[in-house]
């Protein structure tokens, strides 16, 4: 009786967990500046600050080909000088008005980012629309990155998790936009030239498609004040959307090795996940969130760790993108109980396909889930994270507000069913990094 009671408290507070999260995320704004931009604002006045993140369809996959890293090379640019002024002086000029900007890209985009005190955020826009709309083209600045860059890349081939990162690209993504590593490698980093950069630039940097979200002490009004003077001059397309894209083709059963002078191997387990717009996508993340993105709480912790102790941790992830990324299960353990731990984990993946998965384990994921949500919009700049990616892939306006809601929605039937799409074992590929034999 007492068992009874329990879980209909922890099923009421859930639920009221749930209404709280809804009912406390702020909605989103929109305006679009002349030139196309998407201005996206979520009004926070809790603290006097501004954050602000500009995103572009200019990310690696958009790199010239052999050439990995453009995207990223260019970010650095960016942030690091304009044609206004020289890195020394841009340096200093942000430091005495206070103003913290970024830049990094990843497979699909480009960012840039702001992050101000409202009572400076006249000059704070106006230095991100000059990093953003001035850039400088320094060669000898540009000769520097590149090779920080390439010796930066030599020293991390010594990591386990480089080297799995380079053959899962490789293995998955095979003559496609996303067969390479968002940073490069040491050969594709050296076939760099700035005119490279200048290209990319010119091709894909412009605010059709572009979004610019913006989470802060400040209102519409006073945003778009600041903003058209600014961006409104920035005009035209890139030559490149998004969704221009092709399909990766469907890879499986393929097994790669590195051989490393290590007692440790690590081990990935990879196939193609579901993409950004899939209709299941909520079903989707409860299930991997089961499989071995729930931490302690999940099949795979639970039976590679917890009751074997073959392993110090073990998880699973799913990149989602324009079309199907990566879906990943790593493992890191002693090179000679490697083939065990592996089979323990094909082993939860069959048992998943044939067993399913019951209604208290989906209980508790979207608990979970829906519990952890509101700490992923505890601060501007995760807020500007969020609405980025929603105006970035064209979601939603309330897709925050609505995330909750939609996976609580997901029904039993529906996660089985994306069980059986993606984890039966003959579909997943294999990549080990370590010691050929054990010794």
């Amino acid at each position: 009786m007492k068992r009874v009671w329990m879980k209909g408290v922890f099923v009421v507070c859930g639920l009221l967990a749930w209404g709280n999260i809804a009912q406390a995320t702020a909605s989103i704004e929109e305006a679009r500046l002349e030139n196309g931009l998407r201005v996206l604002l979520m009004e926070a006045h809790d603290v006097p600050m501004v954050v602000m993140r500009l995103t572009l369809p200019a990310g690696s996959r958009f790199d010239p080909e052999r050439k990995g890293g453009s995207a990223s090379l260019l970010a650095g640019m960016l942030s690091d000088h304009t044609a206004k002024h020289d890195y020394r002086a841009w340096a200093d000029m942000l430091d005495a008005e206070a103003i913290r900007l970024g830049a990094g890209a990843d497979r699909e985009s480009l960012n840039l980012s702001l992050t101000v005190l409202k009572e400076a955020m006249d000059t704070g826009v106006a230095a991100f629309a000059e990093a953003a709309l001035q850039p400088g083209w320094s060669k000898k600045r540009f000769e520097i990155m590149r090779s920080d860059s390439i010796s930066a890349e030599k020293k991390s081939l010594e990591q386990p998790g480089t080297q799995a990162a380079m053959l899962a690209a490789s293995l998955l993504f095979s003559g496609h936009p996303y067969g390479h590593r968002t940073g490069g490698d040491v050969e594709s980093l050296s076939r760099i030239r700035l005119q490279d950069l200048k290209n990319l630039y010119h091709n894909q940097f412009r605010p059709e498609g572009s979004i610019l979200a913006v989470s802060g002490d400040v209102t519409m009004q006073e945003l778009l004040t600041v903003l058209k003077p600014a961006f409104g001059n920035w005009k035209g397309s890139p030559k490149l959307a998004l969704k221009d894209i092709n399909m990766p083709a469907v890879v499986a059963g393929r097994s790669l090795h590195k051989d490393m002078p290590t007692r440790q191997a690590l081990v990935q387990l990879l196939r193609l996940g579901p993409a950004r717009h899939d209709d299941d996508f909520f079903a989707a993340m409860l299930m991997n969130h089961i499989l071995g993105g729930g931490g302690f709480s999940s099949r795979l912790m639970t039976e590679v760790r917890e009751k074997r102790g073959l392993v110090y941790g073990v998880y699973s992830y799913f990149v989602p993108l324009t079309v199907p990324g990566p879906f990943a299960i790593t493992l890191q353990t002693r090179a000679d109980q490697a083939d065990h731990a592996t089979e323990v984990v094909r082993d939860v993946l069959r048992d998943m396909v044939s067993s399913g998965i019951s209604a208290r384990e989906l209980d508790a994921a979207k608990a979970n889930l829906s519990g952890s949500f509101a700490h992923r919009m505890d601060s501007n700049a995760k807020r500007v994270g969020l609405m980025s990616m929603v105006g970035f892939y064209g979601l939603p306006l309330d897709y925050l507000q609505t995330w909750p809601e939609k996976i609580q929605a997901a029904s039993l039937a529906d996660v089985q069913r994306q069980v059986q799409a993606y984890l039966n074992p003959e579909q997943w590929n294999q990549i080990r990094i370590g010691p050929a034999k054990t010794q």
